[in-house]
């Protein structure tokens, strides 16, 4: 498949499985998740307002709200990751920690997990939940511009719902924009992507939204998730659609979120930086 890495054919399976397998490459990887999650779970206990709201039938279909005091303040919409499979909203909080405290308001979508439905599944699901926010959000005070951020496959996510009409610009973080090499490793056991999903819900197959995305990944990360970014910037950029390419300097898969989380760090910055475009 012309998607695919040249060098994948010659891979053999654990090889295959080890290239997409974030955790295993990070030795610190349990500690930063505790610690986010114990972040995560001191900000939605201080702010407990509008957590829970659901904007769907089903159990995971819920936003976490977190208005500004200004209703017409900017919102960070914040997709989590853990390749469609894994993870919740709710472990994943602090992460806007930064937009709070320029004065933005912030929103976590929770969506149904693999193999409880399908990619195609989650990609309605997240743009159900983004209907619903342009729709009722103001009834929560929550009424500004919207960025559309996201994390691995929150950054996928991201990129297929930065068309959405409610979205100004977007921000995706470590992500899988070509899902195809997903399919020969462990993680298809839960997605089982098919033909057709690859072809119409991976980012770099399809014709790119006119508005600004900015690309971002962790140099520290797995050379596989370097490429997917690179690769889907580069496409972007030939079809002379705007947005940028940011590598964060040392950084493994799980602290690309700090940047975000942190006020002053690189891509809040960015994010302040697609509000003006």
């Amino acid at each position: 498949m012309d998607h695919l890495p040249p060098h994948w054919a010659g891979l053999d399976q654990a090889a295959r499985d080890a290239a997409y397998n974030n955790g295993a490459a990070t030795p610190d990887r349990d500690a930063l998740v505790a610690a986010r999650d114990a972040a995560s779970l001191a900000l939605r206990t201080a702010r407990p307002a509008h957590l829970d709201i659901p904007y769907g039938s089903q159990p995971r279909q819920c936003w976490d709200l977190f208005p500004a005091k200004d209703p017409t303040a900017p919102c960070l919409v914040f997709i989590h990751g853990g390749y469609w499979q894994n993870n919740s909203r709710e472990g994943f909080a602090c992460v806007v920690e930064g937009a709070l405290a320029k004065g933005w308001s912030a929103a976590l979508p929770g969506y149904t997990l693999c193999p409880q439905t399908t990619l195609t599944g989650i990609v309605a699901e997240i743009d159900q939940a983004l209907t619903w926010l342009a729709d009722h959000g103001p009834a929560h005070g929550i009424a500004g511009p919207i960025i559309v951020s996201g994390w691995s496959a929150g950054g996928h996510l991201a990129a297929e719902a930065l068309a959405h009409p409610a979205v100004k610009a977007g921000l995706a973080i470590s992500g899988i924009y070509e899902p195809a090499p997903l399919r020969d490793t462990y993680l298809n056991t839960a997605l089982q992507l098919t033909d057709s999903e690859l072809q119409t819900l991976s980012p770099i197959r399809q014709t790119p939204s006119r508005k600004t995305l900015a690309i971002a990944y962790g140099t520290g990360e797995l050379p596989e998730m370097h490429r997917q970014s690179r690769d889907f910037h580069a496409m972007r950029a030939a079809a002379h659609c705007p947005g940028w390419l940011i590598p964060i300097s040392g950084a493994n898969h799980f602290l690309t979120l700090h940047p975000l989380q942190d006020p002053s760090g690189e891509l809040m910055k960015v994010a302040e930086a697609l509000l003006t475009l």
